[in-house]
């Protein structure tokens, strides 16, 4: 599929993807993808399908294991020539709907990315005298027969449990207990293609508001345009601090447990607000580092989205995909919401002649941290 300049390979199959068949890209009608910084990425395939005359038993895409459920999907985006791959997933679930029209019946293939793979099979497992981050990585480790590289971000306090005292006890699937653990530290776990095709990163660490921002988004700015629309909304009520005690079990004590601000990178000014909401701190059976890292894991959750901002751009025009879990860069718009945010969510739709992105923005205040956002 060519749209002006940007073109879109897909690969499919049921074990190792290949290029798809020219009669299933001329019948590709659409394509929907949306990914996110928590939770699994999905896709949708619209085709538009029909019958010949050798077609006797059945439509000639649903013929064979091509596209039937379990088959890999892989989507290369090119912009100038430069690939991407947006999505590396598993077709999960197919709508066939018929028509009486010659041509027009359509086929839907919908799917996730390869991390619905670790949510098929509920186990007990026990890891004993192994921390949050030696269990992810190794669970992760399990699935390089889908390119997993992993990539695991020790947390802010390693609790290594004695096991004369505890060990840790997985009665989930995979992906229920990796994200259950990273919920623990505000931490985040998900796979994202890449870097190569036929590769993806298993992510498990705090959300990433580090490194070179993408592309900037820009608004009002005559030809250097690039988004269609842009929304923002501050929520004064969103910062939480928490305050309280545990009765640390190892101490047999109580200690205090406090929190003041989030631990993440700073995306805004300082915000000058008195008022902060603080909720008590009422876990039990922890000790201090077990208590201090959940207390500090909900003020950071509830910091990152005291200003959230949503709209559309035009992919042709940005010319790259803009990818959650990292910064881009918002101009035009003002010093109070200009500067850079982090990308929550992304939703791509594509078909013939047109190519828009839909994203989701959060930061913890108002007020751009540097004077000028380069594009």
């Amino acid at each position: 599929m060519s749209l002006l300049g940007t073109t879109v390979a897909l690969l499919v199959g049921p074990s190792v993807p290949l290029p798809a068949p020219v009669g299933v890209m001329e019948a590709l009608d659409s394509i929907q993808v949306t990914t996110s910084d928590s939770g699994r990425s999905g896709f949708q395939l619209s085709l538009r399908v029909g019958r010949g005359r050798s077609d006797l038993l059945d439509y000639a895409l649903q013929l064979g294991p091509l596209l039937q459920p379990f088959s890999r999907v892989v989507l290369i985006v090119s912009f100038g020539g430069l690939p991407e791959v947006l999505m590396d997933g598993i077709i999960t679930n197919q709508q066939f709907s018929p028509s009486s029209e010659p041509g027009t019946s359509t086929l839907t293939l919908t799917g996730e990315d390869v991390s619905v793979m670790m949510d098929m099979e509920e186990r007990s497992v026990e890891h004993p005298a192994q921390p949050e981050m030696a269990i992810a990585a190794k669970i992760i480790a399990t699935y390089a027969q889908y390119g997993l590289i992993p990539m695991v971000i020790p947390p802010p306090s390693l609790d290594m449990p004695i096991p004369i005292e505890r060990i840790p006890v997985q009665q989930a699937t995979d992906l229920e207990y990796l994200n259950a653990m990273a919920e623990r530290f505000a931490y985040v776990f998900y796979v994202m293609p890449g870097p190569a095709p036929l590769t993806n990163t298993a992510y498990w660490g705090p959300p990433i508001r580090a490194g070179i921002p993408q592309r900037a988004l820009s608004a009002n700015m005559g030809s250097q345009t690039n988004v269609n629309s842009i929304d923002f909304e501050h929520d004064g009520l969103a910062a939480t601090t928490i305050s309280g005690s545990v009765h640390d079990r190892r101490l047999n004590s109580s200690v205090p447990v406090q929190t003041f601000a989030s631990l993440r990178i700073p995306l805004a000014r300082p915000s000058l607000l008195a008022q902060r909401r603080v909720r008590r701190f009422r876990g039990t059976g922890l000790d201090t580092m077990q208590a201090f890292a959940r207390a500090q894991a909900e003020t950071d959750r509830s910091h990152d989205q005291v200003v959230k901002a949503s709209g559309e751009l035009d992919a042709l025009r940005y010319e790259a995909i803009l990818k959650p879990r990292a910064l881009v860069g918002v101009r035009g718009v003002g010093d109070t919401y200009n500067g850079f945010y982090y990308v929550q969510q992304v939703s791509h739709s594509i078909s013939k002649g047109s190519y828009t992105q839909r994203f989701s923005l959060e930061r913890e205040g108002t007020g751009a941290t540097t004077p000028v956002v380069v594009p």
